[in-house]
C-alpha cells in the first residue's frame, strides 16, 4: 500500500501536534511537511512530493484560501483539506471555489479525519452531510434558476443521483436509495461531472445549490 504524504498548514502550533501525533498512529500515512502560513506551504508542499494538505483558513499573512489556489496550479497539485471553525463558516464556500476538495472542522474526530484523507488521497472530495447541508444553506443562496442549458444535458436519472449527491449522500447511501449497484452510481457521478464542467462532487453540491436544484433549508 502506498504511504499518503500529508502537510500540515496552520498557525497554531498546538494543532499541528495534536494531529500530527493522530497521523503518526495510522497505517500508510505519512506527515512529510508542515507550514504555520499560507506562505510557508508555498515553500514546503512542492519539493515535499505532498499528496493532501490541511489547511488552516485564516492566518498570518497569506491565508488558505488563496494559498489552495495556488497550491492546486501546480503541475502535480496536492489535494486540500481545508480546516474550519462554526465562526469562519463564511470562507468555506470561497475555499471550494479555490479548489480545495473539501472541509472538515478542526474539532473533527480522529477516525473522521483519516478518513477524509484517506478519500481525497484518492481522487474523490468530503461532503459531509453534517456540515455540507448547514453551510451551504447558510451562505449560498439560489443566484439563479435552471435556464434551460447545461441542466438539461442531464438525464432524469443524473438529475435524481446530483440531488442526492447534493444531501450530502455517499455513493453507497444513493444506490441503496435507488435501487442500483454502486457502480453504477459512480458512473452517473461520472457523467454529472463531465457534462456540466465540474471538478469533483463538491463542485458538484456548489452548482445544485446555484441554480436552485437543491434549496437551502
Amino acid at each position: 500500500m502506498s504511504v499518503i504524504r500529508v502537510a500540515l498548514v496552520d498557525d497554531q502550533e498546538l494543532l499541528r501536534v495534536g494531529f500530527r501525533m493522530v497521523l503518526r498512529a495510522q497505517d500508510g500515512i505519512e506527515v512529510v511537511a508542515e507550514a504555520g502560513s499560507g506562505e510557508e506551504a508555498l515553500d514546503v508542499v512542492p519539493g515535499a512530493r505532498v499528496d493532501v494538505v490541511l489547511m488552516d483558513i485564516r492566518m498570518p499573512g497569506m491565508g488558505g484560501i488563496d494559498a489552495t489556489r495556488k497550491l492546486v496550479t501546480l503541475p502535480s497539485p496536492p489535494k486540500v483539506l481545508v480546516l474550519t471553525t462554526f465562526d469562519l463558516d463564511e470562507y468555506v464556500y470561497d475555499s471550494i471555489e479555490a479548489g480545495a476538495s473539501g472541509f472538515l472542522l478542526k474539532d473533527v474526530p480522529s477516525a473522521e479525519l483519516v478518513y477524509a484523507i484517506r478519500v481525497v488521497a484518492a481522487g474523490d472530495a468530503i461532503v459531509a452531510p453534517s456540515t455540507t447541508r448547514r453551510l451551504l444553506a447558510r451562505f449560498t443562496a439560489p443566484a439563479r434558476t435552471p435556464d434551460g442549458t447545461s441542466v438539461d444535458t442531464l438525464t432524469d436519472r443524473e438529475r435524481e443521483v446530483l440531488v442526492l449527491l447534493a444531501g450530502g449522500a455517499s455513493n453507497a447511501e444513493i444506490a441503496s436509495s435507488l435501487f442500483v449497484a454502486e457502480a453504477t452510481v459512480k458512473t452517473h457521478v461520472h457523467r454529472i461531472l463531465t457534462k456540466l464542467d465540474l471538478r469533483d462532487r463538491v463542485q458538484a453540491v456548489v452548482f445544485a445549490y446555484e441554480i436552485g436544484l437543491v434549496l437551502p433549508g
